[in-house]
Formats: C-alpha cells, structure tokens, sequence
C-alpha cells in the first residue's frame, strides 16, 4: 500500500534582484538610497534657496524681473546656444527630484517590510513633529510642484498668462485668494519638510556628535525658517498690494516660447 505524504507548503523563496554594477550597486543598499537622498536633498535645497532669492526681485518691479529672467536664459554667454546652460540646470534639477523622491519611496518600502517582521510597535517617543509627518510633506510637496510649474511655468490654469512675463504671471496668480492660500500652505509643508530634512542629512552623511548637534538644529531651523518666511511673503505681498500691476502692461515681456525655450 502506497504511503501517502503529506503536501506541506514552501513559502515562496524571492529571487534577489540582479546587482548593478559599480558605484550603482551601492544605491540597491539602504545606505546608499540616504546617501543618494541626502545630496540630492542638498542640491534640491540650494535650488529653492536660490529660487526664493531670484523671486524677490517681484519687490523692484517688473523691469528687474524681466531682466533676472534673460539673464537665466543667457547663461553661458555667446559660448553656448541660448538657453542651453539653463535646460542644463533643468535636467539635473528634474534628476536629482526623480532621483529624491524614488529614493524616499524606496526606503518607505524597506522600512514598511521591516516593521511586518518586527512584533513591537513602532516607538515614537524620540521622534519629532517633522520626522512623524515626513511621508505627508513629502507628497505635499511633490504636488504643489506640478501645480506651480502647471499655473506659472506652463500657464494651464490661467487665461491671463504670458510666457516670458513672470511679473505679470505672478501677480494674475496670487491675487486670486484661493491659490494664495495653496501656496501658502504648500509653503509651511515645504519649511516643514526642510527642517527635517537639513537636520537627517547630516547625520545620513556621518556628522553626529554632541558637539555639533546644536548648530545642527540651529542651521535647519534657520534655513527652513528663511524658506518659509521668503516664500509667503509673496503671495501675503500681493493680497496686500504690496506688489501690483498698476504700472506694468500684462504681456508686455511676452516671448516667443519656441524660440527661446
């Protein structure tokens, strides 16, 4: 009489994914995503720290912001086609944003496989507002991004835009009350998200110490609290009537998109 065995079930082994070769295997690792999230978080926040500084030519008027605005597109002088060293920067810039956000995502999934195989639950007490709300100014932000570009860069969301006239675009936009209170509020998301971020980024990059932990905390809150008071000031600004149009004819910097990028 045949013996019958009993059919136990195997979990299912995964197949561990093929390596990259070097330096790319490094990011496969969890070090190296912080790594890859903590400079690029660098470059990403000198952007918006350069980005808040050109925007306060708003507050010298139309000429100034018109100005600022070829001289962006003139980088690089006669040496190269015009606009060609800023699509440059916008290419890096749309790279370390992929690269950022794939990073964060990526370390979410660890982490969320981590704590299913960990029984105790999470421990909050060491972590602070900015850390715990991490996975929702992340998102925030991501979103207010596609909608600054689709309103001021692409003009989708307003009759009243004209390409190459910033002044105008700004002003069209953050007069009208509800999109002043969006960028207000992406604003805080985005000051948020700094603080936390200027502060893990150098304990991703090995500097933690006591000694310097201090000036730590000091340079995140006084970045993040420069970004956050720079970038409300402008729509505050505008409802305020601090900065208008009375003086400024809408369009009258209008370009030719196709030809100048």
């Amino acid at each position: 009489m045949a013996q019958t065995i009993a059919d136990h079930s195997v979990p299912t082994v995964r197949k561990r994914a093929p390596q990259l070769p070097w330096p790319l295997n490094l990011y496969q690792t969890a070090i190296g995503k912080k790594y890859a999230m903590a400079l690029t978080g660098i470059g990403l926040l000198g952007f918006v720290v350069v980005h808040m500084i050109g925007n306060l030519h708003l507050y010298e008027g139309p000429t100034e912001v018109h100005e600022y605005a070829e001289a962006l597109r003139d980088l690089g002088g006669h040496l190269v086609p015009r606009t060609g060293v800023l699509w440059v920067l916008r290419l890096g810039l749309i790279a370390m944003f992929a690269t950022h956000i794939h990073a964060a995502y990526s370390l979410s999934r660890m982490s969320h496989k981590a704590d299913k195989s960990y029984v105790g639950k999470r421990d909050f007490v060491a972590a602070n507002f900015a850390s715990r709300t991490m996975r929702w100014t992340g998102p925030i932000v991501l979103l207010y991004v596609l909608f600054h570009l689709a309103d001021l860069t692409w003009g989708w969301l307003n009759d009243d835009w004209y390409a190459g006239d910033p002044y105008n675009n700004v002003y069209v936009s953050l007069s009208a009350l509800p999109i002043a209170i969006i960028y207000i509020v992406a604003n805080v998301a985005l000051a948020v998200h700094i603080f936390h971020g200027a502060w893990s980024m150098f304990q991703t990059l090995g500097i933690n110490n006591p000694k310097y932990n201090g000036m730590r905390k000091g340079f995140a809150r006084g970045i993040a609290g420069l970004i956050l008071i720079g970038n409300l000031s402008f729509p505050l600004a505008v409802q305020g009537g601090l900065i208008d149009i009375d003086n400024h004819t809408p369009g009258s910097y209008a370009i030719d998109t196709e030809e100048n990028g």
